[in-house]
């Protein structure tokens, strides 16, 4: 269930305690003109977004957070300070505040921003790490690797605060979907423990079509859970880099897109026998993973044919034909 938090006062007293209760503890520096705060939190499933908005200079110094805490900057600027640091980031930039373990310190600057924090197990979880992987992935740098990851990032986090948080109501599978998909932004937009992984041997040997052939099985009898890369690799006995292997080579895409064919094939059964007074085209779409309406609906019509209101309303399709 998301779970939603407001809070909006002018008094700095009552901002510094309820910051400090939310995050970590805080100080309001100066005589701020402006003395308004405002903080929207959505969480689920271990998860949160916040959106804030300060109008005057709060400094942190903050105890370690046990979560990856991403920052993207609408406007107004924030400073890390942390070991001496001066590092000001601004408006359009997103980046990792700290370290999941670490303390920090630093300041915000008459700032709106957004935050999202999510467990670090995620990282490792949904990375594509070989059989020489030396431990659990962590992030080494806290700007992204070029401009157009620092986008893709900031994009991946105003697509979970917008049309999941904001709409998935009571559906864990959503939720989880995004938060395994933010993760993986996150991976490929930061600098990691990854960067020097290369691909093993082992890893070629294993991807044969008896890997294949389990992944699929698991997938096809667990496609309404919260599965990712990471189970259906040990539902396989392989690593995750093997799997996808074993799926590019013998079938031609990936484990998470037989993955969503799978849960698309699901959707289309449930509208088939649903009907239009028992269910609706987005509680079916949000029950099969798919958190956003409109791009639902344009997957299924480029496999269907349909959009999916007229298998709901009793259209009987089939599959478009491939190419």
């Amino acid at each position: 269930m998301v779970e939603t938090l407001r809070f909006d006062s002018d008094d700095l007293e009552a901002t510094e305690a309820f910051m400090s209760r939310a995050y970590t503890p805080m100080r309001i520096g100066g005589s701020p003109h402006d003395t308004r705060a405002s903080v929207v939190r959505s969480a689920a499933g271990g998860m949160s977004i916040d959106e804030l908005s300060l109008g005057y200079t709060m400094a942190y110094d903050a105890g370690v957070l046990n979560r990856v805490t991403l920052l993207t900057i609408h406007s107004g600027s924030v400073v890390d300070t942390t070991g001496g640091r001066d590092e000001v980031y601004g408006p359009g930039e997103t980046f990792l505040i700290t370290q999941p373990d670490e303390p920090y310190t630093g300041e915000v600057r008459a700032a709106r921003y957004t935050v999202a924090m999510f467990d670090p197990a995620l990282l490792t979880q949904v990375a594509d790490i070989g059989a020489g992987s030396r431990g659990p992935v962590r992030i080494t740098g806290n700007r992204a690797v070029s401009p157009e990851a620092n986008r893709r990032l900031g994009a991946g986090l105003a697509y979970l605060r917008d049309n999941v948080l904001a709409t998935a109501e009571d559906d864990s599978l959503v939720v989880a979907t995004a938060a395994r998909h933010l993760a993986a932004v996150t991976l490929a937009s930061l600098p990691t423990t990854l960067s020097d992984e290369t691909p093993h041997r082992l890893d070629s040997r294993d991807a044969n079509s008896e890997t294949l052939r389990r992944a699929m099985a698991f997938i096809d009898e667990n496609a309404h859970r919260d599965i990712g890369l990471a189970d259906i690799a040990a539902a396989s006995f392989v690593t995750p880099r093997a799997a996808q292997y074993a799926f590019s080579r013998h079938a031609g895409t990936t484990p998470l897109a037989y993955l969503r064919q799978v849960r698309l094939a699901g959707a289309h059964a449930a509208l088939r026998s649903g009907g239009p007074g028992a269910t609706s085209v987005t509680s079916v779409a949000a029950e099969w993973g798919f958190p956003h309406p409109g791009r639902f609906a344009a997957l299924y019509r480029g496999t269907y044919g349909v959009p999916p209101s007229a298998t709901l309303y009793g259209g009987d399709v089939q599959p478009a034909a491939a190419g």
